[in-house]
């Protein structure tokens, strides 16, 4: 029987104190936290935590679901790819979380599971009780108490590693975006990928790390990904520079969108185009994406977007 659970996280001041939660039911549930910590630090040991402590029963398909796209991502899409660079980013830089993602990493071997996205603070009842049980941790560690931490699954409660203990795995796991994204475990090793595609993938992940809440509102990542000559034509069909562009970003920093891949090609040796959708609560848009390596790293030089009928 598949076991579905929401996994929250929430951080005050964030970062500040954190707490975590994973959540079945009033008997299954289980949370946690720290004196310092961010939301998507809670929002990743949440689904850590769900994993270890359901892995008395192993064959029981997990169904998860999220409000943080980040966290979907990180675990269905980017973490094969961070794998293979050595836990980099595509731009070169260390993977923040690190080493909570080699746990979970750890965690996959093995399992079923499906991701769900839901969206957050919308009356959704296992979100919201696995929000209320993370911002009580916190609270408990602002406060200086001591948290509830719940009964477990079938009263069983896994012991959290420090968020400094990362360990690997060398098992690739694959998976789709978002819904209906089923985690397989690859018994071989898959061919080693060409240079095109190891460009295109590194690409596509840039493309969705700029829909990420934590990048749209930090101007020096913009900055750093945004080509200095970039340009961008609006939904409004309003023509965009960069320093508009990133002033923009910055004040919507928190709208979630989904994101759907349609095609990723190559164009020339230093140009990719990306073409996908957004969905988020103003509706569907289509979009265009033009990557450009420069001095050896890929910055995007131009986007569109047009809304869908």
């Amino acid at each position: 029987m598949t076991i579905t659970a929401a996994a929250d996280g929430s951080a005050l001041g964030n970062p500040g104190p954190a707490g975590w939660a994973w959540y079945v039911d009033e008997d299954r549930w289980h949370a946690g936290g720290w004196p310092h910590g961010t939301n998507n630090q809670g929002e990743l040991m949440a689904v850590l935590d769900l994993f270890r402590s359901t892995a008395h029963v192993p064959d029981e398909p997990l169904h998860i679901l999220c409000d943080s796209q980040y966290v979907i991502n990180c675990v269905t899409k980017w973490l094969p790819n961070w794998k293979r660079r050595g836990w980099k980013k595509a731009d070169g830089k260390p993977v923040l979380n690190a080493d909570l993602l080699r746990q979970i990493d750890d965690e996959l071997v093995g399992r079923t599971y499906t991701f769900e996205w839901v969206k957050g603070h919308a009356g959704h009842s296992l979100n919201e009780a696995a929000d209320a049980r993370a911002r009580a941790c916190a609270t408990a560690f602002q406060a200086g108490a001591a948290p509830v931490e719940g009964p477990g699954f079938g009263g069983a409660l896994s012991t959290p590693m420090p968020l400094s203990a990362g360990r690997t795995s060398p098992v690739p796991i694959q998976g789709d975006l978002f819904g209906e994204a089923a985690g397989e475990v690859a018994v071989e090793a898959p061919p080693a990928p060409s240079q095109t595609d190891l460009d295109v993938d590194a690409v596509v992940e840039l493309e969705q790390e700029l829909l990420d809440p934590e990048v749209r509102s930090d101007f020096g990542q913009l900055a750093y990904l945004l080509h200095p000559d970039y340009r961008e034509v609006g939904q409004s069909g309003r023509l965009w520079d960069r320093d508009e562009t990133v002033e923009a970003l910055g004040e919507e920093a928190q709208r979630h969108e989904a994101f759907e891949l349609l095609e990723a090609s190559r164009l020339a040796p230093d140009l990719i185009q990306v073409l996908y959708r957004t969905e988020s609560r103003n509706g569907s848009a289509l979009r265009s994406s033009l990557w450009q390596r420069t001095e050896g790293r890929w910055r995007l030089r131009f986007h569109q977007g047009t809304p869908e009928a």
